[in-house]
């Protein structure tokens, strides 16, 4: 197993976040990749290495190129305005006023170009323009022949579509992972999101694409963020027609039924031919959890490993969600074991 880390995940240090209508430290945080880390290396994954340089060329494949130029220069316009905290989005665009993008970044309605990229009320500060794009040298990994890899990235990324940032989300780690596989010589590409919350920005990048089919295992939107994205009925369009597959379940969902779903999934993966998978590996499925409500333990995350490992197909797991409990690192050791027993 090869663990691609870098420490500059750090440079992402967000002070607050709104949550329950309050101004809180954010449940994200650079203490996570650190837990996990430590966890990894106990469990005996001791072959650690720093992610080589990338630049953005296979971002700008599945994300708006104008949206990562404003993410590139969003905070130098904000600190250039003057302000000091962190760019939070405070003005929107609603039903009945106009829908073109403004020149300016400040004004008497601050940031509204930062309202024409969110899709939920996140975060933006200097560390975020930075990407060591751990995921692009975890798909490389797969590519030189080898099994599986696992990219400890912060920030998590499957919230972030097409030209849309929100819930911690920046860049599509494990959709930028799956054009580089599909760059790389691959015909089809999986992504299997098992986040507690729904892929949808995932499901955006690749909801009208053929070439990497998208599934993901979450709370039920009707009761879970991100909300207006995840129920079953939606499945594909175009070229991507029945390329993408939800699972959305309800509160206190036990182990016996999640792994059900995660079953078809993988038996759609390889029905549909993919010659790897991209798991956007998110533990927040685990009862002690802060912000999800299933009920998988810690054991439960090794036979998860397990099952996905049982497809045969080359595997990258890109770090998603898992919050506030030191036992998001043993949850995610507990994958990778599975993953290779």
């Amino acid at each position: 197993m090869r663990v691609i880390y870098s420490e500059d995940h750090k440079l992402r240090d967000a002070r607050t976040e709104l949550h329950a209508g309050q101004l809180v430290t954010p449940f994200e945080a650079p203490f996570r990749a650190e837990w996990i880390l430590a966890a990894v290396k106990q469990a005996g994954f001791t072959d650690v290495v720093a992610p080589d340089a990338h630049g953005l060329e296979t971002a700008r494949k599945v994300h708006d190129p104008a949206y990562l130029d404003f993410l590139a220069t969003v905070w130098d316009r904000w600190v250039a305005a003057g302000f000091t905290g962190e760019a939070i989005a405070n003005s929107f665009a609603v039903r009945r006023t106009s829908q073109r993008v403004p020149d300016n970044i400040v004004g008497d309605r601050p940031l509204r170009q930062c309202r024409r990229y969110l899709d939920h009320q996140g975060l933006l500060r200097g560390g975020d323009r930075f990407h060591a794009l751990w995921y692009i040298s975890g798909a490389d990994w797969l590519t030189q022949g080898n099994r599986f890899a696992f990219a400890l990235c912060r920030p998590p990324g499957h919230h972030a579509g097409i030209d849309l940032f929100g819930g911690y989300c920046f860049i599509n780690n494990s959709g930028v992972a799956a054009q580089r596989l599909l760059d790389s010589g691959a015909r089809k590409v999986a992504v299997l999101d098992v986040d507690f919350h729904h892929g949808n920005g995932t499901q955006d990048l690749f909801y009208c694409r053929g070439d990497v089919f998208t599934a993901s295992l979450h709370g039920d939107p009707m009761q879970a963020f991100p909300y207006f994205l995840g129920h079953a009925d939606e499945e594909g369009e175009g070229e991507g027609a029945g390329a993408n597959r939800n699972y959305p379940m309800p509160p206190g969902t036990p182990w016996d039924i999640w792994s059900s779903a995660l079953a078809d999934a993988l038996t759609r993966i390889k029905t549909f031919g993919a010659e790897a998978v991209v798991v956007a590996l998110g533990v927040d499925t685990f009862e002690r959890d802060p912000i999800s409500f299933f009920s998988l333990t810690s054991d439960d995350f090794t036979r998860m490993g397990a099952m996905i490992s049982a497809t045969g197909l080359p595997v990258l797991a890109c770090m998603e969600g898992g919050y506030g409990v030191p036992e998001i690192g043993l949850n995610v050791a507990n994958v990778l074991k599975g993953l290779e027993a």
